[in-house]
C-alpha cells in the first residue's frame, strides 16, 4: 500500500526560540513516509548554526532575505519534493499523530486541495486559537470568522466543533495541501507579503473546482503573534490592505464593483473608532492599507495571482454579515451565528 510522502515546512525568521522549544514535537510526528524542512528567510539570529549543530536531520533551506511569509514559502517549495506539504508556523507544538487523520481524510478525494487540524491555543490549551481554531469562514464583505473565534473571542474547545467537513479556508499556521494543486495554482500571492495569503489561496482552490477541509481529529497547539503581535500596525496594515486586494481578485467583477467600497466605508467606521478610542496607530495603518490598494488596483495588479477558474462551488460562505451579527445583534460565538454546522 503506497504511503504518501508528507514534507513538514517549517518558514522560519528569528525563531530559534520556538524552534528549540516545538521542533521536537515535530520530529517525534509518528507518521513515517515524513521529511522535515525548515526554510529560513534570511535571519539574524542563530536558527541555522543551531539547526545545523542540533538538528542535522533537518533538511535546511536558506533563502537570500526576508521576502515574507508568501514569497519565502514559494521560494523554498520548489525545492522540496513530496506529494503532500504541511506549511507549518515554527510556534506550533504538533501532538504524536496529528498528520495521519488529515492524510486520511485527504488520500481518498483528490477533489480535497487543503485541510488543517484543529488548531487550539498553546497557553491555553483548552480554548481555540486566534489564527485558526477548527476551519475558517468568511463573510460577505470579505471578513474572516473561525469555527471557535468570531473577531476577538475565542471559545472554549468542549467538542462542539469536532466534525470533519468543507470549511472556507485553512489557517496558514498548520495546512497541509496536495503539493500538485499548490504549483497548479501558482502557489502563495507574493504581493501579500504575510496575512491572508492563505484565505487567498483557499479561495483560489474552491474557485478552481477544489475543496478545503478541516480536520479535529488532529489537534495542535498554537503560540500565536510569534512574529507579529496583535496590536501590530504593520499586522493592521496587511490584513486590510490584503483583505481587499482579495476581494477584488476573487469576487466576480460586478460584485466587486460595490463591495468593496461597502467593506471600505465599513473600514473607515472602525478607523474613526480607533482614532475616537485613542489608538493613532491603527487610524493611520487602515488609511495606508486603503491607499496601498489603491495604488495596487491600478499599477501593480499584474505581481498578483489570479484564479485559474471561477466555477468551483464556495463552501463556508457566510451571505450575512458578521460584524452585524457580533456588533450589533452581540452573537459573539460561530454556533450563534451559522448554527451546528
Amino acid at each position: 500500500m503506497h504511503t504518501p510522502s508528507v514534507a513538514i515546512v517549517i518558514l522560519n525568521w528569528n525563531g530559534r526560540i520556538f524552534l528549540e522549544k516545538f521542533l521536537p514535537s515535530v520530529l517525534a510526528s509518528t507518521y513515517l513516509n515524513k521529511k522535515i524542512v525548515v526554510a529560513d528567510n534570511a535571519s539574524t539570529d542563530d536558527s541555522v548554526s543551531f539547526l545545523k549543530q542540533y538538528y542535522p536531520q533537518v533538511f535546511i533551506i536558506q533563502n537570500n532575505s526576508n521576502e515574507g511569509f508568501a514569497k519565502g514559502y514559494n521560494t523554498a517549495l520548489k525545492q522540496v519534493t513530496a506529494d503532500y506539504y504541511v506549511l507549518l508556523n515554527s510556534d506550533v507544538e504538533v501532538t504524536p499523530g496529528w498528520i495521519e487523520p488529515v492524510i486520511d481524510l485527504m488520500e481518498p478525494d483528490k477533489t480535497i486541495a487543503a485541510c488543517q487540524p484543529k488548531i487550539l491555543a498553546y497557553h491555553k490549551k483548552d480554548q481555540f486559537e486566534y489564527a485558526g481554531a477548527s476551519g475558517g469562514w468568511i463573510d460577505r464583505f470579505g471578513y474572516p470568522f473561525l469555527r471557535g473565534r468570531v473577531f476577538d473571542d475565542c471559545e472554549t474547545d468542549t467538542g462542539q466543533y469536532d466534525d470533519a467537513g468543507p470549511c472556507f479556508w485553512a489557517s496558514g499556521a498548520a495546512i497541509f495541501m496536495r503539493s500538485s494543486i499548490y504549483h497548479e495554482l501558482g502557489g502563495l500571492d507574493e504581493f501579500f507579503f504575510a496575512h491572508q495569503e492563505e484565505i487567498d489561496l483557499c479561495w483560489r482552490a474552491q474557485l478552481a473546482g477544489y475543496k478545503i477541509f478541516v480536520q479535529p481529529a488532529s489537534v495542535v497547539y498554537h503560540v500565536g503573534g510569534g512574529t507579529l503581535p496583535k496590536g501590530n500596525s504593520l499586522k493592521t496594515f496587511l490584513n486590510f490592505r490584503n483583505n481587499l486586494i482579495m476581494l477584488a481578485k476573487n469576487l466576480p467583477l460586478g460584485t466587486a464593483l460595490w463591495k468593496i467600497p461597502f467593506r471600505m466605508m465599513l473600514d473607515a467606521i472602525s478607523a474613526w473608532r480607533g482614532l475616537l478610542s485613542g489608538d493613532r496607530g491603527y487610524f493611520f495603518s487602515i488609511c495606508k492599507a486603503h491607499l496601498h490598494f489603491m495604488g495596487w488596483l491600478f499599477f501593480k495588479k499584474k505581481r498578483s495571482v489570479f484564479p485559474l477558474k471561477r466555477s468551483g462551488k464556495l463552501y463556508g460562505w457566510y451571505n450575512g454579515t458578521v460584524v452585524w451579527d457580533y456588533f450589533i445583534k452581540k452573537k459573539k460565538t460561530f454556533s450563534e451565528i451559522i448554527g451546528s454546522k
